[in-house]
């Protein structure tokens, strides 16, 4: 059964409208090129979308080609405003981007652990409406919030876990109080730095893979035929619980003290790298943690190439000779490895993803060095044929997989409700 005029409609402006976001400006005859619609039917939604504010003249093609066949048309930037949010258990740090996802302003939020709630609240909604001024911003269609914890899947609210602050889960309320025309939303940090790095980062080109979290904590997100995959009860990655070989005890349910958390959150890989000599971080945290893992790293390669300049860049994917097998760096991210594999193995066996993605400050920070050990490991210990690599985004996936979400929904809501050509006068 064809499709009625209407129905032709929405299907032709979704169509050109996610051209124009993946692609960037494009003419008529561009458009028409990559829909296959005809001349007449590219101007008439050319013409509709224009008069419903959701596409711009944004330029011409060429410096010599004038008139309106060289009009470039672009997704109209300022429909709409979004805020993206990665609330960590010590602050909170802010984007506001326009429609396209252009960032206009940002801010940082510390927040300590004695910080009550209503105070904590105060500060993160004061930074949202001070970077909003900045960028000139009077209201937001949609904002995006990246939270550790589990994620309800009736709800879509940050439920209560142990160790997190209790501010966390008043946030999203607060924000729509103050922004009651917005639509928030709150994720999964793992989940949305999952999505980053399968839009823009190290699985752009995989359909199914698992992300590996190594941060101030340790998370996975598990993305299954192009799905994320949240679990019945939102539970789905949280790995850190995973009961593991060479701790003193095992999990509980309201505390990962035992599972691969000790292994490979920040914490543990500080003090590991303090029992091989690593000088010591300012914070066991994730961005301290990470430092050790990148000076052991450039230090390796240093050795390597029989130089002391560990600074300079090194080749991608370079592994050290077996003449610095042997420095008390190597042994330091061997034993890091070797810890790294035990949670890999564990999703390998279960999932067969074919790909797993260290992410997080860690694992960006090993880059291919520390994959390439965890995926030697791995070969020993699994049959499956898996591909481990390095996170291309680190601690900044959890922020832009928000801005993307954010920006997915706002499009998707201003483009279900397309715009119906004027009545004859």
């Amino acid at each position: 059964m064809p499709a009625s005029p209407s129905t032709a409609r929405v299907i032709n402006d979704r169509l050109a409208l996610g051209l124009l976001q993946e692609q960037g400006p494009l003419t008529a005859g561009q458009l028409k090129q990559l829909t296959g619609l005809s001349r007449p039917t590219v101007a008439d939604l050319v013409e509709r979308l224009g008069a419903a504010g959701l596409i711009d003249v944004v330029g011409e093609s060429g410096a010599t080609r004038r008139g309106p066949n060289a009009r470039l048309y672009g997704i109209a930037a300022d429909r709409a405003h979004l805020a993206a949010l990665d609330v960590r258990t010590e602050g909170v740090v802010v984007l506001v981007a326009d429609l396209v996802g252009r960032v206009l302003a940002e801010a940082s939020v510390p927040i300590g652990g004695d910080t009550g709630t209503g105070p904590a609240v105060q500060r993160v909604v004061a930074a949202v409406a001070g970077a909003m001024g900045r960028a000139g911003v009077d209201g937001l269609h949609t904002v995006g919030i990246g939270a550790p914890g589990l994620i309800d899947p009736a709800t879509g609210d940050l439920r209560d876990s142990a160790g997190l602050p209790a501010w966390h889960r008043s946030l999203s309320a607060a924000l729509q109080e103050r922004l009651p025309g917005a639509r928030v939303t709150v994720e999964n940090e793992t989940n949305l730095a999952a999505l980053a790095e399968q839009r823009e980062g190290a699985a752009r080109d995989r359909d199914t893979f698992v992300l590996l979290w190594l941060g101030h904590g340790t998370g996975a997100a598990v993305v299954l035929d192009g799905t994320l995959r949240r679990g019945a009860s939102g539970g789905t990655g949280e790995i850190g619980f995973l009961p593991v070989p060479r701790t003193p005890t095992v999990p509980s349910a309201t505390d990962c003290s035992g599972g691969f958390h000790t292994l490979a959150g920040a914490a543990a890989v500080v003090a590991l790298g303090a029992e091989h000599g690593l000088p010591a971080p300012s914070a066991a945290d994730g961005p301290g943690a990470a430092e050790v893992v990148r000076v052991a790293v450039e230090r390796m390669l240093a050795a390597a190439d029989g130089t002391v300049d560990a600074s300079r860049p090194k080749p991608r994917g370079r592994q050290p000779s077996e003449s610095a097998a042997e420095g008390a760096d190597h042994r330091f991210l061997t034993a890091l490895a070797d810890r790294i594999a035990i949670g890999v193995a564990s999703v390998v066996a279960v999932l067969d993803p074919g790909c797993v993605v260290l992410g997080g400050e860690i694992g960006r920070a090993g880059g291919e060095v520390l994959a390439g050990l965890v995926a030697e490991r791995l070969r020993r210990m699994s049959p499956l044929s898996t591909e481990v690599r390095a996170g291309a985004l680190g601690g900044s996936a959890v922020l832009r997989g928000a801005l993307l979400t954010a920006r997915d929904r706002a499009q998707d809501t201003l483009w279900s409700d397309p715009p119906r050509p004027p009545l004859p006068s």
